[in-house]
C-alpha cells in the first residue's frame, strides 16, 4: 500500500460485558448478555428497571485527584483511551504532540455530576457547589480529559450527535489525519447518562423496553417482539495513524479505515426518515470514498437498537444500499444501547471481527420481524472471509454515520 491509509493500531472497550476488548469480545461470541437488574435505590420507583451497567471499578486505575476531579463519564473515556495507546504500543514512544489529536464523542457528558451539582445547590445552596462541576458537566469533558493526559496539541475535538457520537468522532478523526492536520488521532466514545433523569424521559418517549423481569432478554433488535431498547454505559476507543507513521514506527496495523460518511435526515428529532434514505446515502458516500463496490461488504455491524420504527428504516437503508448479501449482526442484544459510545464500542468490534473471521451472534433474535429479512447470525459465531465490514450509526436529530474497514 502506499502509506497514505488511515489505519487502526490499537483499541480498547469497556462494556457491561467487560472491562477490556478481549473479555467484551468473548463475551460477545459466547452469546452472553450485559443487561441486568439495576443497583440503584432508585431505580425501584422507575417503570424501566434494567440497564447494561459496567461493572469496573473505574477508580482503580486512576489517581487521587482524577478520581475527585472527574465525573464517571471522563474517567471511562479515560481508562479506555489509556488502554487503546497501550495496545497500539505508543507509551514510551516519540509521539510528536504537535502531531496528535483527540476526537470524542459522548451524547449527554456529565449529566450525572450535573444532577448532582444541581440538588446540591438546591439543598445547600451556591456556595457549596464544588469548584470541579464545570470541568465535570462540560459537553467536552471526556475529550479534554484524554487530550490533557496524552499531552495533545493538534486540536481536542468533541462531538455530540446524540447516538451516533462516537461513530462520528471516529469519522471526524479520519478527516483529520486526510487533511495532514496530525499523524495520530486518539478517537470513541463514552457515555454514562444511567441516572433516573435520562430513564424517565426515554420512557416518556416510549422508546425503552419495559422487561424488567427478564433482563437478558429484553435487547431484542430485529426481533417481532422487540419494545425499545435498553440504556447502558461504557466507552470504545481507537488509535487511528496515517499509515506511513504507523509503518515508520513499526506499529501492528489491525486494519484500514478506507471509508466514511456522515449525512443528515432534515426530517425528524426523534424518527428516522422512513425508507432509511439518510442512512443509505451515508453507506453509498463511505462506498464512494473507500472506492469499494456494493457487493464489497461482507459484514455489517448494525446500529440496530431494537425499536420498532428504527430497526425497520436501518434494514430498509442497508437493503438499498448494499442489497441483501452481507452478514450482518447487531452487539446492542448484548450490551444494550450504550448511546454515545455504542458506534465507536461496535467501531471496535468490527476491527476485531475483520481480524478474527468470525462474526458473533445476536442473542435474542427468536422471530425476525415484518421487513426485516436480512442475513443475521444467531446462535452462535459465524466463520466468514470478512473482507470489508460496514459499520453504521444513527441518532436522534436525524444523524447518520457509516464507517467502512478492510484488511490492511
Amino acid at each position: 500500500m502506499a502509506g497514505n491509509e488511515v489505519v487502526v493500531t490499537g483499541l480498547e472497550v469497556i462494556s457491561p460485558l467487560g472491562s477490556t476488548a478481549a473479555g467484551h469480545w468473548d463475551a460477545l461470541l459466547k452469546g452472553r448478555s450485559g443487561v441486568a437488574a439495576m443497583r440503584h435505590p432508585w431505580a425501584q420507583r422507575l417503570p424501566v428497571r434494567i440497564a447494561g451497567e459496567v461493572s469496573m471499578d473505574l477508580d482503580a486505575g486512576l489517581s487521587r485527584p482524577e478520581t475527585r476531579r472527574y465525573d464517571r463519564v471522563q474517567k471511562l473515556a479515560l481508562s479506555a483511551a489509556r488502554q487503546a495507546w497501550k495496545d497500539a504500543g505508543l507509551y514510551g514512544a516519540d509521539v510528536d504532540t504537535g502531531r496528535l489529536a483527540v476526537c470524542i464523542g459522548t451524547g449527554m457528558s456529565g449529566v450525572a455530576s450535573m444532577l448532582e451539582q444541581s440538588a446540591i445547590m438546591e439543598q445547600r445552596g451556591p456556595l457549596a457547589v464544588s469548584p470541579t462541576a464545570i470541568v465535570r458537566t462540560m459537553g467536552s469533558a471526556p475529550a479534554a480529559c484524554v487530550g490533557v493526559d496524552l499531552g495533545a496539541r493538534a486540536g481536542v475535538h468533541s462531538v455530540s450527535s446524540a447516538c451516533a457520537s462516537g461513530t462520528e468522532a471516529i469519522a471526524r478523526a479520519a478527516e483529520i489525519i486526510r487533511s495532514g492536520r496530525a499523524d495520530v488521532v486518539l478517537a470513541g466514545g463514552a457515555e454514562a447518562s444511567i441516572v433516573p433523569q435520562s430513564f424517565a424521559a426515554f420512557h416518556a418517549l416510549r422508546a425503552l423496553s419495559l422487561r424488567n423481569d427478564e433482563p437478558a432478554a429484553a435487547s431484542r433488535p430485529w426481533d417481532a417482539r422487540r419494545d425499545g431498547f435498553v440504556m447502558g454505559e461504557g466507552a470504545g476507543m481507537l488509535v487511528l495513524e496515517n499509515a506511513r507513521h504507523a509503518l515508520a514506527r513499526g506499529a501492528h496495523i489491525r486494519a484500514v479505515l478506507t471509508g466514511t460518511a456522515v449525512t443528515s435526515d432534515g426530517h425528524d428529532l426523534i424518527q428516522p426518515r422512513p425508507g432509511g434514505q439518510g442512512l443509505a446515502d451515508a453507506i453509498t458516500f463511505a462506498l464512494r470514498d473507500a472506492g469499494l463496490d456494493r457487493t464489497d461488504v461482507t459484514h455489517v455491524n448494525a446500529h440496530a437498537t431494537g425499536t420498532q420504527i428504527g430497526d425497520l428504516a436501518e434494514a430498509d437503508a442497508i437493503r438499498s444500499a448494499v442489497g441483501e448479501h452481507p452478514v450482518l449482526t447487531a452487539n446492542k442484544s448484548a450490551t444494550g444501547h450504550l448511546l454515545g459510545a455504542a458506534g465507536a464500542v461496535e467501531a471496535a468490534v468490527a476491527v476485531l471481527t475483520l481480524g478474527a473471521g468470525m462474526v458473533p451472534p445476536t442473542i435474542n433474535l427468536d422471530e425476525p420481524g415484518a421487513g426485516i429479512a436480512l442475513d443475521v447470525v444467531t446462535g452462535a459465531p459465524r466463520m466468514l472471509d470478512v473482507t470489508a465490514v460496514l459499520k453504521t450509526s444513527l441518532g436522534f436529530g436525524g444523524h447518520n454515520v457509516a464507517l467502512l474497514f478492510t484488511r490492511w
